[in-house]
This record gives C-alpha cells, structure tokens and sequence, in this order.
C-alpha cells in the first residue's frame, strides 16, 4: 500500500504556521502604522499663532474714552484643547487712527482697569497708575502698556496677535 505523499521540504503544520504569522503580521500593519500616526502627528504640528482679530467697526468705539473689548482664542495642541481669553482698550481721537492698548499691566500681567472719573488705567494689584495714552503715570510698571499692530480695512479695525 502505497504512504500518502509527504513534501520533503515543509509539512502540513509548517505551512499553517507560517501563513497564520504573514496574516496575523499584514493586519497588525495594517491596524498598526494608523494607531502610530494618530499618536505621532500632534507633536509635528505647529504650534505658534499669528492672527488677525477683527474689533467690529470703528464707529462703535466712542471718540477719546478707552473702550473696552474682550476676545476669546480657543486652541488646538495635540489633544489639549484651551482657550485664553484677552482684552484689549480701543482709544480712538478725532482724525487719527485708534490706538489700541493691551488690557495687561506690564509690571506682573494683572488685568488694568479704564477708571472715568480719574481718566486713567489702574491696575489694582500693586497700585499701578497709566495715562490715557498707557504711560506710567506711577507705581511700579516698568514701561508702558502694549500697544497692538492695527489695521483698518475700510471702517472695520482688526489687530495683530502673535503667540508662540
């Protein structure tokens, strides 16, 4: 009686394992190099900002009283997701273009206040005193207040925020 036939170079099982290995080996790729990009790619991502924020219209901001706006930039970093909200005083005069101030004290980052009565900025954390135009007036700021890099397109004004 003749033995069923054996190849003499790989049996049965040997086969079974090596396709098993070469499946099981294209789906982990396949599965596999996805999952590894999903957890590389935010740390390729840029991380810096620079925007232009529209403000509304000129005319919105009364004429020589320190307006304040406030603005909320929500960003994306990898998987952290936060925003920062800002505030910025908008002083427009009479035929010039407005200014618009940064509404943090340059001596330790408080939020300045506009005070009416007095026509100055206060900042209530150290007693900081700023003119109108955000000159020290007294206190311990080391400069005056920030000024934002302005455009007008039209009646409409927009400032420059650079982060990063």
């Amino acid at each position: 009686m003749p033995s069923k036939y054996r190849s003499p170079v790989m049996d049965r099982r040997s086969f079974v394992k090596i396709v098993t290995a070469s499946l099981g080996s294209l789906m982990a790729a396949i599965v596999g190099l996805p999952v590894i990009q999903y957890f590389i790619s935010p740390a390729l991502g840029k991380t810096s900002s620079d925007d232009w924020i529209s403000l509304g219209s000129v005319d919105n901001y009364p004429i020589d009283i320190p307006t304040l706006f406030n603005f909320t930039i929500t960003k994306v970093n990898g998987w952290e997701r936060s925003s920062h909200s800002y505030g910025a005083f908008v002083l427009r005069k009479e035929g010039q273009d407005p200014i618009v101030f940064s509404d943090i004290c340059t001596h330790l980052s408080c939020r300045v206040n506009w005070n009416d009565e007095k026509s100055e900025f206060y900042c209530p954390c150290h007693a900081a005193f700023f003119g109108k135009n955000g000159e020290v007036v007294s206190g311990p700021p080391p400069r005056p207040l920030d000024r934002y890099v302005i455009k007008l397109d039209g009646d409409q004004l927009f400032i420059h925020l650079t982060e990063g």
